[in-house]
């Protein structure tokens, strides 16, 4: 048996759900940028820290310096012991290195440091252990030297690290109890946010889940939230609106395919009864032509059916190959002036296609057989390039009355038959004209009923440029 593997967000096999994953994440983030914030914050305090306590003894520093200028080593060793600073201790050093004023007696035996900056220079060191005053802590010594009259002076300022320790250690204890704390805080914030949000998509994914091909009438609940949870709500419905939509079309289309084969059957099965209950085999003979008849009346029926399913479903193959339009439409339109009645005009332009010419002149046949069915006297036939000069566009105009404004969309659709006093015989299966729009589609041209400028009932086809 083969075990899953595991990734980094899996638990015994399993892939975390969405809501420990975004609980993850969020702890996950928001801990990393706690981890780089304590130590910029720490890095940062501890930089101030320091610069503040040497800018203090540089401080210091300088006014021992003053007093000495102004007055004396004595004025200047009384004005250390007047002014203890705690955290800092005061040394001055004669030119030959000895203590000459110290701020506490324990600093007076021995120099703090073997730093001898020239004078107005400041030089600063770190140690660990001072064995003067026998403080193990750490200190930041800070030196400079003065000029007087019997020669160069030294002022050391030593000042405990000790304080800053301290605050670093406790910033950094807060820091260590705050973040646990607040990162529990974001879990369960993302956990019940996350679950909130989940919940109301489990509510829509169950009432999806409850709808079958006998309740595509049902919808989802939309809550007013005004976000992504509302918005997939509404995707749903109106996906479950499409696929009802489709469900109807599909039922309907089966109705009328099997309203439409039920007489040309009805008609076959009939004849057949009758000449089989004739032994002198005389209504065989008397029967062929409208047996014949309704034999290719089903077979054409068949045929329209099969290729309208195949443009609705992408199963077309078309022949990719340059086309000459004007070619096409004048064979279609020689066919029809040896059938029809009406007179028939044409106006052709030489224009170039790329497209399938058979499918293309079974486009053009089934919309002038519309027309003759729907001209009374006349049908006139033009044929133009596109805007701009590319492309194509037939234009179909009979004086039969243009296709009503609210039907010029429905004539296209499958069974379509705009009038219903027409008998199937005379008046078409109603599919010419969705076959016409679905091999349109194919070509990605486009077809459309509307009226000529004379008032006439006029079929538009445009056809796209060559590609380059």
């Amino acid at each position: 048996m083969i075990e899953p593997k595991a990734g980094p967000l899996t638990y015994r096999g399993r892939q975390w759900g969405v809501r420990k994953r975004a609980t993850a994440t969020a702890v996950g983030v928001v801990a990393l940028a706690l981890l780089i914030g304590s130590v910029a914050l720490i890095g940062s305090l501890q930089g101030s820290l320091i610069a503040s306590t040497e800018s203090a003894a540089r401080q210091e520093a300088q006014e021992v310096i003053v007093h000495m200028r102004d007055d004396d080593v004595a004025e200047a060793d009384r004005y250390i012991a007047a002014t203890v600073h705690e955290g800092q201790i005061v040394q001055i050093l004669n030119p030959a290195g000895a203590v000459v004023a110290a701020q506490m007696p324990t600093a007076g035996d021995k120099p703090l440091t073997a730093l001898r900056p020239t004078p107005d220079q400041v030089l600063t060191e770190d140690v660990t252990r001072v064995e003067t005053i026998r403080d193990p802590g750490d200190f930041m010594i800070v030196a400079t030297a003065v000029r007087l009259d019997d020669g160069p002076y030294t002022v050391v300022v030593a000042s405990r690290m000790q304080v800053l320790a301290e605050t670093l250690a406790t910033v950094s204890w807060y820091l260590l109890v705050a973040a646990p704390l607040l990162l529990l805080v974001v879990g369960i914030s993302v956990w019940l946010l996350v679950g909130r949000s989940l919940q109301q998509v489990e509510r829509i994914r169950g009432q999806v889940a409850r709808i079958d091909g006998e309740r595509l009438d049902e919808r989802v609940d939309v809550p007013q939230t005004n976000d992504e949870i509302q918005s997939l709500a509404l995707t749903m419905n109106k996906m479950l609106e499409r696929l009802q939509a489709s469900d109807s079309a599909q039922r309907r289309f089966l109705s009328d395919a099997s309203h439409e084969l039920r007489s040309p059957v009805a008609t076959l099965r009939a004849g057949v009864e009758v000449a089989a209950a004739d032994p002198s085999g005389q209504s065989w003979h008397e029967l062929t032509d409208i047996l014949s008849e309704e034999t290719s009346r089903m077979h054409y029926l068949v045929e329209d059916l099969l290729t309208l399913a195949k443009a609705h479903d992408g199963g077309f193959r078309l022949r990719e190959e340059d086309v000459d339009l004007d070619d096409v439409v004048d064979r279609e339109t020689r066919r029809l002036r040896s059938t029809s009645t009406h007179l028939i005009t044409a106006e052709l332009t030489p224009v170039r296609i790329t497209g399938d010419a058979r499918r293309v002149g079974q486009v053009l046949r089934n919309v002038l057989d519309n027309a003759d069915r729907h001209a009374v006297s006349r049908i006139q036939i033009s044929l133009n390039p596109g805007e701009g000069g590319a492309g194509a566009v037939i234009t179909v105009d009979n004086d039969g009355g243009p296709v009503p404004e609210a039907d010029r969309q429905r004539v296209f659709e499958r069974f379509v038959r705009l009038d219903e006093s027409r008998s199937r015989e005379g008046g078409g299966s109603g599919l010419g004209l969705a076959i016409a729009a679905g091999i349109m589609t194919a070509h990605h041209g486009s077809i459309r009923a509307t009226e000529s400028p004379l008032g006439d009932c006029r079929f538009e086809m445009a056809f796209p440029a060559p590609p380059q």
